[in-house]
């Protein structure tokens, strides 16, 4: 079944791909935003205001929510957010009132990850060439040479292994605990598979520049369905 939905995805972003792998059901009054939504589209069906939805999300550009990010669209400790429908992701059926899937970090989805929401290693060794920046930069770039070892970051699950996705070669996406994923792009061999557990520093993959200018290794760190800073996680060196 994952392997039918990654094909279709072939032709997405990649944050839609990172946003289907980690679309698990969300709580009562958060909703996870599906294509084609906005911010003032999102707030006018739960009869909320645009004003509230970003500061209960702490949303610096209301224009740029993604695909899978989930958002709290009732007041935070309010009894309607205890009995809100609950939204999943695109295509799925609503879940009854009432019933509970909060995140095991404890935060509220959407919102910046918790500093001790997970502990990342560095991927792999070389010179940062690509620093993120959110917007048309979703990931960090770390170049060495071809075969250079790359390694899990977290302990977790590999939800996608393939060359399906058109501009990041050979591809690994693997999920972590609290609704975190990682994303590793353009390795020139993958050592593991999709439903394997990896554990954190094993070697997952090696360093290539299948669809790529230059030999790297292209990054992400995916919370809640948002791109945020893998840099934020990642050991000073």
């Amino acid at each position: 079944m994952l392997r039918k939905t990654m094909m279709r995805l072939a032709c997405v972003p990649l944050g839609a791909v990172l946003a289907a792998c980690g679309s698990a059901p969300v709580g009562p009054g958060y909703y996870r935003v599906e294509r084609g939504d906005t911010v003032s589209k999102i707030a006018r069906a739960n009869h909320e205001s645009v004003q509230s939805i970003v500061r209960w999300n702490n949303l610096t550009n209301p224009d740029s929510i993604e695909v899978g990010q989930v958002l709290r669209v009732a007041p935070p400790g309010s009894k309607a957010a205890a009995g809100a429908p609950v939204r999943t992701a695109p295509g799925t059926a609503s879940a009854s009132p009432g019933t509970s899937n909060a995140t095991s970090t404890g935060a509220a989805p959407g919102a910046a990850a918790p500093a001790n929401g997970i502990s990342l290693i560095w991927p792999t060794t070389g010179k940062l060439v690509h620093g993120f920046d959110g917007v048309n930069y979703k990931g960090i770039d770390i170049a060495n040479t071809a075969g250079t070892p790359i390694v899990a970051a977290a302990p977790g699950t590999v939800v996608y292994a393939g060359n399906g996705l058109r501009g990041y070669g050979n591809l690994l996406i693997v999920k972590h605990e609290g609704d975190f994923l990682t994303a590793y792009a353009h390795n020139r061999t993958l050592f593991v598979k999709e439903g394997e557990r990896v554990t954190q520093g094993q070697k997952i993959a090696e360093m290539g520049d299948t669809d790529n200018d230059r030999v790297a290794l292209h990054f992400e760190l995916r919370y809640g369905g948002r791109s945020i800073d893998p840099s934020r996680y990642l050991p000073s060196r």
